[in-house]
């Protein structure tokens, strides 16, 4: 049975994006709404889309940038922002936006414990917060479509981080990458 079938969802409605508990073959389904923090260096493309598309699925957002209307909106101080937001616990999440989105993720990877993904498609969104535990999504303002957003959205919210072995030992290698710990190969 799909998800959204369980609860005979309308056409259009959001389906829960996170497993909460399993009991033999019932799942509980349960809709976790999370601290989102966003920036945007310019109002174009998504951008104005955005904050309303996560509140539409539930979620609190913190804007930053030119969604803020009162802080800078160039994309490193705009994409620092949502990034320290994630990292000093104010946010479970970052979503930062730029022209391209490469700034947008340059910037946010810059803070301790930031792991943003550029993601042009769902399945590079799925991928980025199963495998690479990414924190925080990075989207161009001139690629993604109002359609691409809500499909890129769909799959990062899919996915959870992988408890398998060799991709947890990644991102801890990250970890120690980013102290200055690791040993070079």
């Amino acid at each position: 049975m799909r998800a959204g079938a369980a609860f005979g969802r309308a056409r259009g409605a959001v389906a829960p994006h996170r497993i909460v508990s399993t009991a033999g073959s019932l799942r509980s389904w349960i809709l976790a709404s999370m601290r989102i923090s966003v920036a945007a260096d310019e109002l174009t493309g998504i951008a104005p889309a955005l904050v309303a598309e996560l509140e539409r699925r539930g979620h609190t957002t913190l804007a930053h940038g030119a969604l803020s209307g009162s802080e800078r909106d160039d994309w490193a101080w705009a994409s620092e922002a949502a990034a320290r937001d994630v990292a000093d616990g104010r946010a479970e999440q970052a979503i930062v936006c730029c022209w391209t989105g490469t700034g947008a993720a340059i910037a946010a990877n810059k803070v301790p414990s930031v792991r943003a993904a550029l993601c042009l498609d769902a399945p590079s969104a799925e991928g980025a917060r199963r495998w690479n535990d990414a924190n925080a999504l990075a989207l161009s303002l001139r690629a993604t479509s109002q359609a691409e957003l809500v499909e890129i959205l769909d799959g990062w919210f899919a996915a959870a981080p992988s408890n398998d072995a060799a991709d947890r030992a990644n991102v801890e290698h990250l970890r120690e990458i980013e102290s200055g710990g690791a040993e070079r190969p």
